[in-house]
């Protein structure tokens, strides 16, 4: 346990990672050193930034509490803090059924976490001058955007929003987030050029629902606009899109990711069904026909462009031709990613007062399992279609025999990698030309060292 070490664990998605990089930035300004998932951790302070979501990821966030709490009762660690969605939605029940915790903070008022951090704690007792606070706290809208970057220095996270106001009948996150709220366009530019000036060549773009953007500000949908001039910012050389929602998709954002070359043809657009009457019990307000139409305009709009979605089984009500229907609609939408999950109830949301949870889990596995084996072979076909062919890959990192890269076509962590033998010498965070010789069902196989034309 090393004096002025904190030790950041970041559970759940990319969202909450911006939070702990920034977080991690302004306790590194106050004097402390910061480490991220460590796998040993050192530090005498703990911070635990949560997931509330679903089941599985509530389940794991209280693991690590609790196994935090237990290395605080050996002494390994002096103190334990939590911060993030679980801690935003269970507050109240958080800190009476584990009071071991130092601090709780929710989604938003995590930075107040550098007050019992700071210096002003003297004997053990919390400094009560409110003065000290505002030395601590960097203003929501400010254009520092300091982060300590936790991902490979060549690629960041670029949250651009907060909140969702579309109120699917499943999902908690309204409840957790509250309502959509856009970063200002320029705070956002401004954070891309810093982030170019410390080395970052690839964006990817994360919000509850990116096609949203500037709708809370004036009324128009202007991620479109903000695409194009991060676009025009020298040095970015990728930009990916992810979390879109298909009803009113901003259809000039298209133009823009066929006409700029930096904006790579990925789009990351949840979809969850098909069935009618299940995207009508959904709260999806969106319709079978409107989706097929939607996919044929993206492919007919961005020649080459690569789908990841993610679908559902299992939401109640979902009967054996609902299901057949999501299994015909995979087979012809052939989506280059998708994930796949089995609905769970989440307390407060309109899916669990309106409906009973009526799928047997067995089913529900059974469906899981027989739409990803589909995926698998869909995924496997389009890779294997790729050998021969040429590809701009960006070197992620060396694991064993293996320098691990990624396409365009790739996000880091969720989607397939390049590999490419050790042998080449290659350098991290280094684009290079590399010709596709294998493929498994989600990986591919490729060398440099071939002859440019053939």
């Amino acid at each position: 346990m090393k004096k002025g070490v904190i030790d950041f664990i970041t559970l759940g998605c990319s969202k909450n990672l911006v939070d702990s990089e920034r977080l991690m930035a302004m306790c590194e300004a106050h004097g402390y050193r910061c480490t991220h998932d460590s796998e040993h951790p050192e530090g005498e302070v703990a911070v635990i930034n949560t997931c509330g979501f679903i089941a599985d990821a509530k389940e794991e966030s209280i693991n690590t509490i609790l196994e935090f709490v237990q290395a605080k009762e050996q002494g390994l660690v002096k103190r334990v803090y939590v911060m993030g969605c679980l801690s935003e939605r269970y507050l109240a029940d958080l800190e009476h059924e584990i009071p071991e915790v130092d601090g709780w903070y929710g989604k938003f008022d995590y930075q107040k976490l550098l007050v019992d951090l700071s210096r002003c704690e003297v004997r053990g007792a919390r400094c009560e001058d409110s003065s000290c606070t505002d030395s601590y706290l960097v203003p929501r809208t400010s254009y520092l955007v300091p982060r300590k970057l936790t991902t490979p220095r060549h690629y960041a996270y670029l949250k651009i929003s907060e909140g969702c106001d579309r109120h699917c009948a499943y999902c908690a996150i309204p409840i957790i987030t509250g309502k959509h709220r856009s970063r200002p366009m320029e705070e956002i530019l401004h954070e891309v050029r810093w982030l170019v000036s410390q080395g970052v060549k690839e964006f990817q773009v994360i919000a509850q629902e990116l096609t949203y953007y500037g709708i809370d500000i004036d009324g128009q949908q202007h991620i479109a606009e903000l695409i194009e001039k991060m676009s025009d910012i020298e040095g970015v050389e990728w930009i990916r899109l992810h979390y879109a929602y298909p009803a009113h998709f901003p259809m000039d954002l298209l133009r823009v990711m066929r006409e700029r070359k930096n904006v790579c043809r990925y789009l990351d657009i949840a979809l969850q069904h098909i069935s009618d009457p299940v995207l009508q019990r959904m709260q999806r307000h969106f319709t079978k026909q409107e989706t097929y139409d939607l996919i044929t305009t993206l492919r007919r709009e961005v020649p080459g462009i690569h789908l990841r979605t993610t679908l559902m089984v299992g939401f109640p009500g979902e009967t054996d031709e609902d299901f057949r229907e999501l299994m015909d609609f995979t087979r012809w939408a052939r989506f280059e990613r998708m994930g796949a999950f089995a609905y769970s109830e989440e307390e407060g949301t309109p899916s669990a007062r309106l409906y009973i949870d009526d799928v047997p889990e067995e089913v529900k596995q059974q469906r899981l399992d027989r739409l990803m084996r589909l995926q698998q072979n869909i995924s496997a076909e389009i890779e294997a279609a790729k050998v021969g062919t040429v590809m701009r890959v960006i070197i992620d990192r060396v694991e064993g025999d293996y320098y691990v890269g990624r396409t365009e076509f790739c996000s880091p962590e969720v989607d397939p990698e390049v590999l490419i033998p050790v042998g080449e010498a290659l350098t991290i965070g280094m684009f290079y030309e590399v010709k596709i010789t294998d493929s498994e069902a989600f990986d591919l196989y490729g060398t440099t060292n071939f002859e440019h034309g053939e």
